[in-house]
């Protein structure tokens, strides 16, 4: 699933290529994919201008300009494309020309005609949005704060009497946004700590650790343009380059990197989770891998356009 590395990947991937361009024309191919009807969608995006691209956890949004100063209200005022990939979307910048792949759902042609903007998605978990400003402070104000810009203070406090898992915890996105699996479990490795302890039990030291992993794990995915395993490309089609430098995640059974113990997995809040017996002891007070062991205020929340 594309998480905050491949999402910033693809906005600055975007950021170079179709920045002060207009959307010339749209086609819909697949209406599924589109929050709210499809036709409205490809009224609202056509003849817009892409002004600014932002990024809050894995939402990423486009602004689109007005599309005429001298027209009614609603084309005079900007708006905003939202995009979550989800699972296996991929947003690619391509020749108008070029061959049609399985799952392409949306076609944006840009102003010359020359190239377009495609949205695939082969699991159609990834949802498109056209939305007002006030709505899309709406979606991004129910994400917390996004992971590399959250504060050590708003951290510690975030975690403080905190129950369930430190893992679950992690994928709450309404607590910090922006991770997933991989890098839960890569930041928790680098951190020593296991995936089922409990937030609220972490010393000072511990979660200040971890604070500094989460960031750490984060800005070096970035430059390296992300994790690619089957779905996920950049805007040039391009595979990330962070799966070599993968230490637990998808690694069961092979020696650890620290200490050569073999990384072993556990489901946690439904998800496989990574981790090394001797660097990432299991806690006296772990947290219960089932989704019973955690509570209501702790459950993972859907993708901001649900």
């Amino acid at each position: 699933m594309p998480e905050l590395p491949e999402v910033e990947t693809v906005l600055r991937g975007l950021r170079a290529r179709v920045l002060a361009r207009r959307v010339a024309a749209v086609e819909v191919r697949n209406p599924l994919v589109i929050h709210g009807g499809s036709g409205e969608f490809a009224a609202g995006v056509t003849g817009r201008r892409i002004e600014a691209l932002e990024r809050k956890g894995k939402a990423l949004a486009i602004e689109l300009g007005p599309r005429n100063h001298e027209a009614g209200p609603e084309d005079a005022a900007g708006c905003f494309l939202v995009v979550r990939l989800g699972m296996t979307g991929q947003l690619v910048v391509v020749p108008s020309d070029a061959a049609l792949q399985p799952h392409t759902h949306v076609r944006l042609v840009l102003e010359d005609g020359r190239e377009e903007i495609r949205f695939r998605d082969t699991r159609r978990f990834g949802r498109l949005r056209c939305c007002t400003r006030d709505e899309l402070e709406g979606i991004l104000g129910r994400l917390g704060p996004d992971a590399p810009q959250i504060s050590e203070e708003q951290f510690l406090d975030a975690a403080r009497g905190r129950r369930g898992s430190i893992k679950g915890w992690l994928l709450n996105q309404q607590i910090l946004s922006g991770l997933g699996n991989i890098y839960a479990d890569e930041a928790l490795f680098e951190a020593r700590i296991h995936p089922l302890t409990q937030p609220g039990r972490l010393s000072a030291e511990a979660a200040r650790r971890l604070h500094r992993a989460v960031k750490k794990i984060l800005k070096r995915a970035v430059e390296l343009q992300g994790t690619s395993f089957r779905d996920y490309i950049d805007i040039e089609g391009r595979p990330g380059n962070f799966l070599p430098r993968l230490r637990v995640y998808q690694r069961t059974g092979e020696p650890c990197r620290r200490c050569g113990r073999p990384i072993r997995r556990v489901v946690v809040c439904g998800r496989s989770s990574h981790f090394c017996p001797e660097c990432q002891r299991r806690p006296r007070h772990a947290a219960s891998p089932s989704p019973g062991g955690w509570r209501k205020r702790d459950r993972i929340p859907q993708g901001p356009l649900a």
